[in-house]
């Protein structure tokens, strides 16, 4: 496996519009300061076998964290071309403390590319929590030449998050993609993109938006 992420980059944001629900939450609010604990409670695709994946939210309960250890997708050079398509589906447990509510704000992707001169990288995710409509996905594309980490920015309006049913528990689930195509470039050359990190440095952000349910 190839496994060539850098560090020390000035992180940018990344995140991903959710499909507006009706929460009965009150005003945003600061995050609370009991704690938060997000648990994995299921994980599928090829970018992501069981035990790939770690998870861990900030002291602040502002954020959490997902660290992948084999996501990669690469093509070209002989690569098979299943290689190409990599997914992965976490579904999340977020306990959040009593007479809160959240919404993910936004989320930082971030990793590394080789694409080759006329090669192509594609990172994409949609969300949405158990039992409601899955998301749009939003599509970030790359085009080679690329030998770097690459980012990506986008942000939710507070008119447009998507909020967990207060006094529910419903999972939170982030489905993933990343691919890598040959394009315009030397098939015999071989080009990737990566959210894989072999030292926990180069993760996923998921940034909290908090509310204060209405009491009952």
């Amino acid at each position: 496996m190839i496994k060539s992420l850098r560090t020390g980059f000035t992180a940018a944001a990344v995140t991903a519009t959710l499909v507006t629900l009706s929460p009965s939450a009150g005003a945003s609010a600061s995050a609370p300061v009991d704690r938060v604990t997000v648990d994995v409670a299921t994980v599928n695709g090829s970018g992501c076998r069981p035990g790939s994946a770690a998870v861990a939210v900030s002291p602040d309960n502002s954020a959490f964290t997902v660290t992948y250890s084999e996501y990669l997708a690469q093509a070209g050079g002989g690569v098979p071309a299943v290689e190409g398509r990599k997914n992965c589906l976490l579904s999340l447990v977020v306990h959040v403390p009593q007479g809160y509510t959240y919404a993910i704000a936004k989320v930082d992707y971030r990793g590394f590319g080789s694409l080759q001169p006329g090669a192509i990288g594609t990172q994409k995710a949609s969300y949405y929590f158990q039992g409601m409509s899955q998301t749009a996905y939003r599509t970030h594309r790359f085009d080679g030449a690329l030998d770097d980490n690459w980012q990506a920015t986008d942000t939710t309006g507070i008119e447009a998050l998507a909020w967990s049913p207060c006094g529910e528990q419903r999972n939170f689930n982030i489905n993933t993609e990343l691919r890598a195509e040959v394009g315009t470039s030397d098939p015999s050359k071989t080009s990737f993109m990566a959210l894989d990190s072999t030292d926990g440095s180069i993760n996923s952000v998921y940034h909290f938006s908090w509310k204060q349910c209405p009491a009952r």
